[in-house]
């Protein structure tokens, strides 16, 4: 890696990508610029250690990550070889190991991954039951047993309630199904490279050959069977580093275990840990506020987050009686604050929580002729039915109204 490209990172950013002496962990706290660390690291990897990219594998939670990744180390390797690269899903990266492994399983190269409405189906025939609220609750609890590595006859002992004995006694029948199918499903992809590696030493050390480096993005997001894997893949080489931060740990609803993170030194007694701790994104009077509220959980790790971007402007809480009222004064807000600057609807930005929000938003912005883009999900007024629907309505408004009537027939 070159003197010129080291120059734009920090000390501890620095000493993350060079540290190749054992396992490492990276806390990096939000806004520190992971991404670029494990960006810069597999260009150090490959352009001032020898890796070959076919020895590497990033693996990330979301194929945007991934994506996103992707663009970042081809920018860094500027037309080097990157043939081989693996910078992937946990789940694309299962998909991978078990095409090529499938017969070992009993599969065909060519099995079926069944997305979530196509297993829905067949615990809804298997327990007999249409009500889709407990069917998924059924399938829930099934996907979190999987990913727990809790197998069927474990479960039967683990369920503590009539909906979990119920999900129990289909889960059997629901993996007897799938095989049956030569199919598997979401979890699958994750689970069954683990019973793989497990049950065949040869197999596990030939991946453990191929991926010489590991790099987790995310890691605190990791669930019982992904750590798992990543522990076989990582073999007693451990030449890994895995990127997390404890204080940004949210899906612990679909299974993922922030003691994964205290698992690490554990089972990797020379871990070595690296902080990054300056925050590239916020204020100093963000940071505070962050920084007091994150102060209340529990730690596995201590950092403080820290910026030199300034002070930045004081921050306001606006409290509104329901959604409609909070979506009216943040549109209002905006139409005051670009008269006042003589500004661009360019230069500002809605964040919410969650799409859910996005519809009431859309309509107030809609209702007062303001200019949008939806980024990162499916604009509410775009979605087919809804395109249908207000095509009908313009219709029985306007009977002249071709455009409408030609997408109602569609």
């Amino acid at each position: 890696m070159s003197v010129l490209r080291m120059s734009v990172l920090n000390s501890p950013q620095r000493e993350a990508v060079r540290y190749l002496d054992g396992p490492l962990l990276v806390l990096a706290g939000a806004g520190s610029g992971k991404t670029r660390v494990i960006s810069e690291k597999i260009a150090y990897l490959i352009d001032a250690c020898g890796f070959s990219p076919g020895n590497i594998a990033a693996i990330t939670f979301t194929n945007k990550a991934a994506r996103e990744m992707q663009e970042r180390v081809g920018r860094l390797l500027a037309g080097k070889p990157s043939q081989g690269l693996v910078i992937s899903t946990f789940h694309a990266l299962g998909v991978r190991i078990l095409r090529e492994e499938a017969r070992t399983l009993g599969y065909k190269p060519h099995f079926s991954i069944l997305d979530a409405s196509d297993c829905l189906a067949i615990v809804s025939e298997l327990v007999g039951s249409v009500d889709k609220s407990r069917l998924r609750h059924i399938q829930s609890v099934i996907s979190n047993w999987k990913s727990g590595l809790v197998l069927p006859d474990q479960a039967q002992v683990a369920a503590s309630n009539a909906l979990e004995k119920l999900a129990a006694n289909a889960y059997a029948s629901y993996a007897a199904t799938l095989r049956a199918y030569q199919a598997v499903d979401f979890d699958d992809l994750v689970t069954l490279p683990v019973t793989l590696f497990a049950g065949h030493p040869e197999i596990c050390a030939k991946w453990q050959n191929r991926l010489r480096y590991l790099l987790i993005d995310e890691y605190q997001d990791t669930n019982a069977s992904q750590y798992r894997l990543l522990r076989l893949l990582a073999g007693p080489r451990a030449a890994f580093t895995a990127v997390g931060d404890d204080d940004q740990a949210i899906y612990g609803w679909r299974g993922a275990d922030v003691e994964n993170l205290r698992g690490l030194p554990r089972d990797y007694p020379t871990l070595k840990l690296i902080k990054l701790e300056q925050n590239y994104r916020s204020t100093v009077r963000i940071l505070k506020a962050a920084n007091a509220l994150i102060g209340h959980n529990q730690k596995l790790f201590e950092k403080r987050l820290w910026s030199d971007l300034g002070l930045g402007e004081p921050i306001t809480v606006s409290v509104s009686s329901d959604n409609e009222k909070e979506a009216e004064a943040v549109v209002m807000r905006l139409q005051a604050h670009r008269f006042e600057r003589r500004a661009a609807f360019g230069d500002y930005a809605i964040l919410y929580r969650g799409n859910f929000q996005a519809r009431v938003v859309e309509q107030f912005m809609r209702r007062h002729r303001i200019p949008y883009r939806l980024s990162g999900g499916q604009s509410f007024f775009e979605r087919s039915e809804i395109k249908d629907l207000t095509s009908y309505l313009r219709l029985l408004a306007n009977r002249e109204d071709d455009q409408a009537d030609q997408k109602s027939v569609v």
